[in-house]
């Protein structure tokens, strides 16, 4: 039964990957900075991307924390298994317990990723035709 409405729920589930996706972005920091890709021969322009990545995903987490902490929204992570993440999604008393399958979550995460990738790389470009 759903409990919260459509937009509580859509604000609750983008910070909630999108904070999955901030993890994903710090690891791949740490692996590259450690040397942990030797592969690459100039890692520092992924090292930029990837920094910038983590700015614009960090600043629209802080936005989205600050509308979340306004309307009483809260994401709390119950249980986690091979196949499954619940999650509880609480709203002014209000209570949602979701079900996601991990490789759902992978998916969701790769797009806000992917999403963060082209916003980064605009950014740049677009920083570039003002100079």
């Amino acid at each position: 039964m759903r409990y919260l409405n459509k937009d509580e729920l859509a604000l609750a589930s983008r910070f909630l990957f999108l904070s999955m996706t901030i993890v994903v972005i710090q690891q791949d920091i740490y692996f590259l900075q450690a040397g942990g890709f030797k592969a690459f021969k100039m890692k520092e322009a992924y090292l930029e991307v990837l920094k910038k990545m983590e700015q614009l995903a960090l600043q629209e987490r802080k936005s989205l924390r600050k509308t979340m902490q306004q309307k009483q929204i809260q994401v709390v992570k119950l249980d986690k298994n091979d196949s499954f993440s619940s999650y509880l999604f609480l709203c002014q008393g209000r209570e949602e317990k979701r079900n996601y399958f991990n490789p759902a979550i992978r998916k969701k995460v790769k797009l806000i990723f992917e999403e963060l990738l082209e916003k980064s790389i605009l950014a740049d470009r677009y920083a570039s035709l003002k100079t």
